[in-house]
């Protein structure tokens, strides 16, 4: 990625420029490291941004950075430097968006850019932590471990989140069946029942003159109804277009039932395998932490974060942060505190993404087998009450008719 900096240098005369890195904190390290004090520091946005457009037209997926990882680790592993690699792999990959983006990263790395740098020029398929994973893994050598872990840690997180969408995308459908029934009744059926009703001068049965009632009021509101819903719509995409009103909303979702818990279980257990991940390749703690807090998806555990990173920084530690915010449950601060006494922050943590992982899945398995039965009681209720309703008309038509 790209930084516009403005900055004084050793004879106090103010310069401007660009520098490349994986994310902020690693671009201003490069400008003191080159003697100069940062005044302004942000991310260089072209008017025509050729790799974002790339991915939206060819979107890259988890699984494509994943198989591309992992071969690029083999490559490397049996001899090939990284870019022979890359060229091989170029010529096998499919994705059109993702072939151009690995063109592009040969031609600079022949151009003499390390690959930690060519990998962050192209965000929308390579992440902060993985061009900072790959960047560390220059300095160790090695890059094809680095590779595989990063692979590791993207399928993870991808399975996780695929985990629950699943959960939460048998009540969507059964949500849109219901909408469809009731709108071809109160559409097609129930007017027809109710025009015989009046033409017969008959009374109408309880259950039908419920239905009549609800059909009548969504005649007659149905407009206004789904205008309200239209501007509560185009009042959230405002108020959640602020940093502030997305974090109001990532608060909320953490305060729903079962799914709240499911999101922090979730969370954190990505965040202790990205601490574990990166403590292993050897980046420096503050580092690791910046980095965990932007990969966080949940504004409210990336504030909290970043309040830690805050609070090391001044010798507090990690644990002892973590261990005054609610959001970090016992065992994580534990971990977190075993880890850092003994040096083994990467393995505790690691033992937290696991268990955190394995206890979102069982919550989420727990959340679907209640969703089910409930959705299917409404489902049920709804389809036996239009069958009363439209077999006491009937009934009832019958009977005026003999009479």
């Amino acid at each position: 990625m790209q930084y516009k900096y403005v900055a004084y240098n050793q004879q106090k005369q103010l310069v401007n420029g660009k520098v490349d890195a994986p994310n902020e904190t690693v671009a201003q390290d490069m400008l003191t490291l080159s003697g100069l004090k940062t005044v302004s520091l942000k991310v260089a946005k072209p008017l025509l941004d050729k790799d974002k457009i790339l991915g939206t037209t060819y979107k890259i997926s988890n699984r494509e950075i994943i198989m591309f990882s992992r071969q690029l680790a083999l490559m490397i592993e049996s001899g090939f430097d990284i870019a022979a690699s890359l060229d091989l792999l170029e010529s096998q990959i499919t994705n059109k968006g993702l072939k151009k983006v690995v063109q592009t990263i040969v031609q600079d790395i022949r151009n003499g850019m390390k690959p930690s740098q060519a990998f962050a020029k192209h965000p929308v398929a390579f992440s902060g932590l993985y061009c900072r994973t790959i960047a560390v893994a220059e300095e160790t050598g090695n890059l094809e471990k680095a590779l595989r872990q990063m692979a590791d840690h993207i399928e993870k997180n991808a399975n996780a989140a695929k985990k629950i969408k699943g959960a939460l995308m048998y009540p969507v459908m059964v949500l849109i069946l219901m909408i469809g029934v009731i709108a071809i009744m109160v559409t097609f059926v129930v007017p027809s029942f109710e025009g015989l009703y009046a033409e017969l001068g008959a009374n109408v049965p309880l259950p039908a003159q419920i239905l009549l009632d609800a059909t009548n009021f969504l005649t007659s509101w149905g407009l206004y109804i789904l205008g309200a819903i239209g501007a509560l719509i185009v009042a959230y995409v405002i108020l959640t277009r602020s940093e502030e009103g997305k974090y109001q909303r990532d608060k909320v979702m953490l305060r729903i039932p079962l799914i709240g818990k499911i999101i922090i279980l979730s969370e954190l257990s990505r965040v202790a395998a990205t601490i574990s991940t990166l403590f292993r390749a050897g980046v420096p703690l503050p580092e690791v932490m910046t980095l965990a807090s932007q990969s966080c998806e949940n504004r409210v555990i990336a504030r909290a974060l970043t309040d830690v990173r805050q609070e090391m920084l001044q010798g507090q530690g990690l644990a002892r942060p973590m261990s005054q915010r609610a959001i970090f449950p016992a065992l994580m601060v534990q971990m977190a505190s075993v880890g850092e006494s003994t040096g083994n922050l990467d393995s505790t943590m690691d033992t937290v993404a696991v268990s955190y992982g394995m206890e979102a899945d069982d919550r989420t398995a727990v959340m679907t087998g209640l969703i089910t039965p409930i959705t299917g009681i409404i489902m049920g209720g709804l389809v036996a009450f239009l069958a009363v309703a439209l077999v006491s008309t009937m009934y009832g038509m019958m009977g005026q008719i003999q009479g």
